[in-house]
């Protein structure tokens, strides 16, 4: 696996390529960002999965998407990533459909209360975006590789980070330490993130599977720049201000990234996607932060083995082909 490098490669989000016959699977797809890549997957013609905590958010979710993209093909999937039993279920689920062509890995909690844990008494930042999403891919890899053999493709993992990870170093030698701090302690799970997917292109690459993965990262979404969906983004739901909205875009043009290494029959594993600006922009391929793509010695496989202890199962190794 070799380093990418910053491209602006032309790419039209508004024009994706057709992706009728794919089946992608789109965590927190019931708000935000989850929500747009899901609505802009349908419009190009998959069959989108969405998961989330709640049955009626998501069929909320489901409602609004069917109001944008009359005929979209539509399915949902109950999950709750505080919970390693409900991530067992989902991913048990998820793998008995017929195909799985893309994991896009953006659901996790942001609630910022310290001390805060998950059913199974981890903190509750780590246990869902970094635990839950490993339990998650542990359950679901088989069918992505299934997927990629039987169909002579590359799946794709998609892994959701944030620009945080290159601002602020975070050391990840102890995978469970919780910082005091909560944006430290988002920062650090997705720093670990980043370590894990990076570690999975190796994995993957070594074993020649038809599945690849990469990361992505947002810039910043606000509410005041995002267009209205029925229970969605309306005066039902709360609004949520921030200072950099001057300076930002829409929740559904912060999906743009997921949704480029979803569907850029050119995407690569190991690859990283990210807008063109630090807060918004086209998205395009950029340089990995090199902490977490080759970080020194042992570490990848050391929190590689911490992480898998944490969610109570191993990833499953991709078989070599011969």
């Amino acid at each position: 696996m070799a380093a990418t490098t910053t491209t602006t490669t032309s790419w039209d989000p508004a024009r994706l390529p057709d992706q009728t016959g794919r089946t992608l699977v789109v965590t927190g797809a019931t708000a935000g960002i989850g929500y747009f890549a899901a609505e802009q997957l349908a419009a190009a013609g998959a069959h989108v999965v969405l998961a989330s905590r709640s049955a009626g958010k998501l069929a909320t979710a489901v409602a609004a998407i069917e109001h944008q993209v009359p005929g979209a093909s539509l399915d949902t999937v109950v999950v709750d990533l505080a919970s390693l039993a409900s991530v067992a279920d989902a991913a048990a689920r998820v793998a008995a459909l017929p195909r799985v062509d893309g994991l896009l890995l953006n659901g996790g909690s942001m609630a910022m209360k310290r001390g805060a844990t998950t059913a199974d008494g981890l903190p509750l930042i780590l246990g869902t975006h970094v635990v839950a999403n490993l339990a998650l891919l542990a359950g679901t890899l088989p069918a992505l590789a299934a997927t990629g053999e039987r169909y002579g493709t590359t799946t794709r993992v998609v892994h959701t980070s944030t620009g945080f990870v290159g601002m602020f170093p975070m050391a990840v030698d102890d995978v469970r330490r919780e910082p005091w701090a909560a944006v430290a302690a988002y920062t650090k799970a997705k720093t670990v993130t980043e370590v894990l997917a990076f570690e999975l292109a190796r994995r993957l690459a070594a074993a020649e599977a038809p599945v690849a993965s990469l990361v992505t990262r947002p810039g910043v979404g606000v509410d005041a720049r995002t267009p209205e969906r029925a229970g969605i983004r309306d005066a039902t739901t709360p609004y949520q201000p921030n200072p950099y909205t001057p300076w930002a875009q829409g929740k559904d043009t912060a999906a743009w990234s997921a949704v480029r290494a979803l569907t850029d029959p050119r995407a690569r594993n190991g690859q990283y996607y990210a807008p063109t600006g630090r807060l918004r922009g086209a998205p395009v391929l950029v340089e990995p932060t090199a902490r977490t793509f080759a970080p020194e010695g042992d570490l990848a496989a050391r929190v590689w083995a911490q992480v898998e202890e944490l969610a109570g199962t191993a990833l499953p190794a991709p078989a070599v082909r011969r």
